[in-house]
């Protein structure tokens, strides 16, 4: 699984590595560089040698011997540790969800409906840990406190250089639920408008009166990793398990369900008076 969607990001990861070493490494250093290393024809297929010798002090190796091009290129291999930052948290992040984190981390654009629960990317931290507590049969008790961490590290994706664009489409139902109690739930509601404001970010909300049709669609998220409309992959997740569809035509069929709820939500201006009203009411 997912065999498509790796593929696709290694290309254009390779592909960011070569532009990205054209730019910071004059032509003469680049003319010096030894087999397999980047902007060489065996650049593509050994991406992890150059950030390697970065962080070893090795780039003079690799013809990197002005100043200017060494601080950029490790720049980019510290990017490139962050890009796997869940792995400190060994086994306490499953293979299935460290695959969620990845798609996460490298998506352009995630768009998601939420119908029950509102969005892990929106969540405060003490909302995040009523969540975890509530659902004893899916998390260890001994494990909450690293999970709620790992929650509040994915926020990144909304405020880092480049940060991918999220679109979150939420039930009103998943407003209204006083997860962690009335104090908790007005804190999670202010933080939606918060988060709202960011350039990046639409949120709209499907008001009750739309009717079956929202809550027959069950939550999922949609990552795309081009300029494409179309989604590179869709991720669900049930009480205990997860799975992600990469075919074409399932793809185009959640694609079409986002566009239903978009249509038939209330516009962002709309959303967030009816966040507040909501809030007014906690």
């Amino acid at each position: 699984m997912l065999d498509r969607v790796r593929d696709q990001l290694a290309e254009q990861q390779l592909a960011h590595l070569d532009v990205a070493f054209a730019a910071v490494v004059p032509g003469e250093e680049r003319a010096q560089q030894p087999a397999g290393s980047p902007g060489g024809s065996a650049a593509a297929r050994q991406p992890a040698g150059l950030f390697g010798e970065v962080r070893g002090g090795g780039l003079e190796g690799y013809g990197v011997s002005e100043a200017r091009s060494r601080d950029a290129l490790e720049e980019l291999a510290r990017d490139s540790k962050r890009r796997g930052w869940w792995h400190d948290y060994g086994d306490t992040i499953p293979s299935a969800y460290a695959d969620f984190l990845g798609l996460e981390g490298d998506a352009r654009y995630i768009r998601t409906w939420q119908p029950v629960v509102l969005p892990g990317l929106l969540q405060t931290e003490q909302y995040a840990r009523a969540l975890l507590e509530a659902n004893p049969a899916a998390v260890r008790p001994e494990r909450i406190d690293q999970l709620v961490k790992i929650r509040m590290e994915r926020k990144e994706v909304l405020v880092k250089p480049d940060a991918a664009r999220f679109w979150a489409i939420i039930w009103e139902p998943a407003l209204r639920c006083p997860v962690g109690g009335k104090e908790v739930q007005r804190a999670q509601l202010d933080h939606l408008g918060k988060v709202a404001e960011l350039p990046n970010v639409t949120l709209q909300v499907v008001p009750l009166e739309v009717g079956a049709t929202a809550g027959a669609c069950g939550a999922f998220v949609m990552f795309g990793f081009t300029d494409s409309p179309t989604p590179g992959a869709v991720f669900l997740e049930t009480l205990t398990s997860s799975h992600y569809l990469e075919q074409e035509a399932e793809l185009d069929g959640y694609g079409l369900v986002f566009e239903y709820l978009r249509s038939a939500a209330l516009n962002p201006a709309q959303s967030l008076d009816m966040i507040a009203a909501v809030r007014a009411k906690a």
